[in-house]
């Protein structure tokens, strides 16, 4: 598990060292920012086509042997990128190309990768090793924004493709050298093996599953109000710094980075949760939503610095305990296929969130859009928790006769 997460440190700083300078590259070509947001929408669209198959896939075919054969195409992706751009020769179309290559691959790498991390540790220990992933991305995105910056100073452009090339390459060398830990693999082994079926019959008992579970689909309904609403901070403080707050790029800079380190925080944190549940999820994200609130009436940025980073924590936690229970309710044998669906609905927030959110602010401004934003968050998540609980079971206390055995603890049982 060492290994793995060191391995996922170098691939996390590589891909956001990739990230960064594409963005820059994208302005550079086009001088568009349109073709910017449009080269992000080609690269994450593939996941919403294509996931159902690809975590299928996941499911049927060796784990390792898909992972290590998954990062060494993206790696010969960035290598192609970057030598398309140390020799002058890339742009928009071949751009495009290559990133709906990636977005591809990643539709099979992604549950691949997590499912992986998971067998390497017992099952008791599994929300541990999420929360363990979700501090090493944190950190890996640090350290690649930082790295892009000085990697293109000195060494231009196509160096941080080549250097993310060289980070896939090094997880795909780590991969044969992991071993299950002994719970995993029992795990796994409880589930009898079938013969493979047709692709479309595996889809659709990812669908069946995830449609079936009421815990998954309020999951999902969470999540999704959660990321179009609340969670978009790179656009809606940005607008509050730079507008109400009369900051600028220095002081939203400085935001970002707090948010960063919340990350982090709430990554160690959630890693001690050991029995997360949709409730936990629900109340961490109908917390984080409050203080969006109050953070949306900010009177000045040091208010604002003060409130983002429990407001960072708690959604870092709230990931944290999400991502356990999807990736520990399904059994072993249909938990690729279950987040083959949670990426397709994964993609249709971070397309159809940004737009709408755009247009809250515009109705309502960035103080708005937060305090609007975060009290539907906490009002739908609420008033979802009170239906719950009138819905459930309700004791109904029977008059007992003579010879009625009551306190017999099987029929307590069944009762």
């Amino acid at each position: 598990m060492r290994w793995w997460s060191a391995a996922n440190f170098v691939s996390n700083a590589g891909t956001w060292m990739q990230l960064t300078v594409q963005n820059l590259l994208v302005l550079h070509i086009t001088g568009s920012a349109a073709a910017t947001g449009l080269s992000m929408s080609v690269q994450a669209a593939p996941a919403l086509l294509v996931s159902l198959l690809g975590g299928a896939a996941v499911d049927r075919w060796p784990r390792k042997l898909t992972v290590a054969v998954s990062q060494t195409l993206l790696g010969a992706v960035a290598f192609t990128t970057a030598l398309l751009v140390a020799l002058d020769r890339i742009d928009m179309t071949a751009l495009l190309v290559l990133a709906a290559v990636t977005g591809v691959i990643a539709t099979v790498d992604g549950p691949a990768c997590a499912l992986l991390g998971n067998d390497l540790v017992p099952v008791a220990d599994v929300p541990s090793a999420i929360g363990v992933g979700a501090l090493v991305h944190s950190a890996g995105r640090l350290a690649g924004t930082a790295l892009a910056g000085i990697a293109v100073g000195f060494l231009g452009t196509a160096s941080a493709y080549a250097a993310n090339g060289l980070s896939f390459l090094f997880v795909a060398s780590v991969v044969p050298f992991l071993r299950p830990a002994a719970g995993a693999a029992e795990e796994a082994a409880a589930v009898p093996r079938k013969a493979p079926a047709p692709a479309r019959t595996g889809v659709r008992e990812g669908l069946a599953y995830f449609a079936r579970r009421p815990r998954l689909i309020a999951l999902a309904g969470i999540t999704g109000l959660s990321s179009v609403f609340g969670r978009n901070y790179g656009l809606t403080l940005a607008v509050l710094v730079t507008g109400p707050l009369a900051g600028g790029a220095g002081a939203f800079g400085t935001v970002s980075t707090v948010l960063a380190v919340g990350g982090i925080i709430g990554a160690v944190l959630g890693a001690r949760l050991h029995r997360p549940s949709v409730r936990t999820v629900g109340l961490l994200a109908a917390a984080g939503a409050l203080l969006q609130v109050v953070a949306g009436l900010s009177p000045s940025l040091a208010v604002l610095l003060v409130l983002v980073l429990p407001m960072a924590v708690v959604e870092s936690v709230s990931d944290t305990a999400g991502t356990a229970v999807l990736q520990t309710d399904p059994p072993p044998h249909l938990r690729g296929r279950v987040l083959g669906v949670w990426s397709s609905i994964g993609t249709v927030w971070s397309l159809g969130g940004p737009p709408l959110l755009g247009l809250l602010m515009e109705w309502a401004g960035a103080r708005g859009a937060l305090v609007a934003g975060g009290l539907l968050i906490a009002g739908s998540i609420g008033t979802g928790l009170l239906v719950r609980r009138r819905g459930g079971p309700v004791p109904v206390p029977l008059p007992a006769k003579d010879g009625d055995m009551t306190g017999r603890a099987a029929l307590g049982t069944a009762a």
